[in-house]
């Protein structure tokens, strides 16, 4: 069973900067294509950002583009997403979910494994 534990959330002024983590367990974390969604209050959960799982391709929502990275460690079973620039808007629950193939995908539908999320909140 694969495990995936978020951390890094908090609170951040507009503007400002913060980074989230995924630990992943498990032996098999580089056959998993990792991806970042997020759920407001209220809204549906949406993509964030994904990598493949060598971490050559990377795949990014319109609205982050420029502003968010997501990288990877495969020696570590970990990824990251670095946020800057961050809006009010950003603010929602971040989740990191696991994939078992090479492709990413924005559909939430598609990954087998999530974590609990952690929460993300910009102030104005």
């Amino acid at each position: 069973q694969v495990q995936l534990v978020e951390s890094g959330g908090g609170l951040v002024q507009a503007g400002g900067s913060l980074s989230v983590s995924c630990a992943v367990s498990g032996r098999t974390f580089r056959s998993y294509a990792m991806g970042w969604f997020r759920q407001a209050p209220g809204k549906e959960r949406e993509f964030v950002a994904a990598i493949s799982r060598n971490g050559e391709n990377t795949y990014y929502a319109d609205s982050v583009k420029g502003r968010f990275t997501i990288s990877r460690d495969n020696a570590k079973n970990t990824v990251d997403l670095q946020m800057n620039s961050l809006h009010p808007e950003d603010t929602a629950v971040y989740y990191c979910a696991a994939r078992f193939t090479y492709f990413v995908t924005d559909t939430p539908r598609e990954y087998d494994y999530w974590g609990q999320g952690t929460q993300v909140t910009v102030s104005s």
